[in-house]
């Protein structure tokens, strides 16, 4: 294609920070790729896919995992935000230059295949050449408004995550008054420092902080369904996986860690069958709560002596991303475990490392080699050197 006045100022402001590219006009063309979950689908998205999903307030989790890889067009058949709480994911995508299209009700699941050449022009999709379904294509400047009336708007949904958690409380009480048979587990946790990875907002950069305290102190490391693919991201092995094995690769499956499934209280446990079907060694924990509550009660409970958490959810945008109605089970988990956990960001900004040994060699390697150069620059230096050096000859009768 021959460059024009308009592809050479796109180029030339590409290489600025503020620049975004427009993200409401002109055609997109590239494959469809489809899965109901986000989470899943992410794992096949690269630039040239046009992502279509079904996934009813995006959360920021989900919006960082799409923007990272480089999609240019999410197709959501669920409505991306519905006023029920501030989720920042739709303005996040927006703002990183990713079209976004809400076609809630589109049967698309069922009307395209994976892998199938599609166009976005605006808010229409087509497929060979005739319009599948059409949309709403949100601004930035929509859902900007949006969040703040729905930041305005907070204390409805304040009020029903209250409600809803006290209701829980009732059938969750078991976390807290230690009732929970637990597993007979291979990784010895007694007086163990161990790190729990949950794949959070964060986890990445909390990954990244505590380099030098997983290198001195070796915790356990425990990864919590997509957590355990964090720990290999970071260039690290998990001890234990923990969770429902539905968002964790079959590589963390199966690189030689201890495998926990969280089943729900009455028994049943859907993750099983994946790794029956993968011919991998488990075991089944049947727990109330969160696969992040589990894991820390589980370490709790078998004698660890310190949790750190990284990636794990605490406040109530997060619980809300989440979609959890209430946060009972990471109420009575904390109760439960009380000073023992540790959030990661805590720990990179008290923790000091020791200076290895080898970092002590290079020191005193430096410091005698500036101690030569500081000697053989001056004269009267020297000198005294070699005054000092015939006097413990002398003492020394060499």
């Amino acid at each position: 294609m021959a460059s024009t006045p308009r592809t050479r100022a796109r180029a030339l402001f590409r290489s600025r920070d503020s620049w975004r590219p427009p993200v409401g006009t002109g055609l997109i063309q590239g494959s469809a790729r489809l899965d109901r979950k986000t989470k899943s689908l992410v794992k096949q998205l690269g630039p040239d896919d046009i992502a279509i999903i079904a996934h009813a307030d995006i959360d920021r989790i989900a919006a960082e995992d799409l923007i990272a890889t480089g999609v240019r067009a999410v197709i959501n058949v669920a409505p991306s935000t519905t006023g029920r709480y501030p989720n920042a994911g739709p303005l996040l995508l927006v703002r990183a230059g990713i079209r976004l299209v809400d076609m809630p009700g589109a049967e698309l699941f069922e009307q395209l295949s994976d892998g199938q050449q599609v166009v976005l022009d605006g808010e229409a999709l087509l497929a060979d050449g005739t319009t599948v379904a059409r949309g709403h294509l949100l601004t930035e400047a929509e859902l900007a408004e949006q969040m703040d009336e729905q930041r305005q708007r907070i204390d409805e949904a304040l009020a029903a995550f209250a409600e809803n958690t006290v209701a829980h409380i009732r059938q969750e009480g078991d976390l807290i008054s230690g009732r929970i048979e637990l597993p007979e587990t291979r990784t010895r946790f007694r007086d163990r420092h161990v790190l729990i990875v949950v794949r959070g907002t964060t986890h990445r950069k909390d990954l990244h902080a505590l380099r030098a305290y997983i290198a001195d102190v070796r915790p356990l490391l425990v990864g919590v369904d997509g957590g355990a693919d964090a720990i290999l991201e970071a260039g690290l092995k998990p001890d234990v996986v923990l969770g429902d094995m539905d968002s964790a690769s079959d590589a963390a499956l199966g690189c030689g860690a201890e495998l926990i499934v969280h089943a729900y209280s009455d028994g049943r446990a859907p993750g099983r069958e994946r790794l029956e079907r993968l011919g991998l060694d488990h075991t089944v924990f049947p727990a109330p709560g969160t696969s992040q509550d589990v894991a820390m009660l589980l370490a709790f409970e078998k004698g660890a002596r310190l949790l750190v958490s990284v990636g794990a959810h605490f406040n109530l945008i997060e619980f809300l991303d989440r979609s959890r109605a209430g946060m009972s089970s990471t109420f009575l988990t904390r109760l439960r475990v009380g000073e023992t956990l540790v959030d990661a960001k805590g720990v990179s900004r008290l923790y000091a490392p020791a200076m290895s040994g080898s970092q002590m060699g290079l020191f005193a390697a430096v410091s005698a080699l500036l101690i030569v150069i500081v000697v053989l620059s001056s004269p009267a230096l020297g000198d005294l050197l070699e005054l000092l050096w015939l006097k413990l000859q002398v003492l020394l009768g060499i």
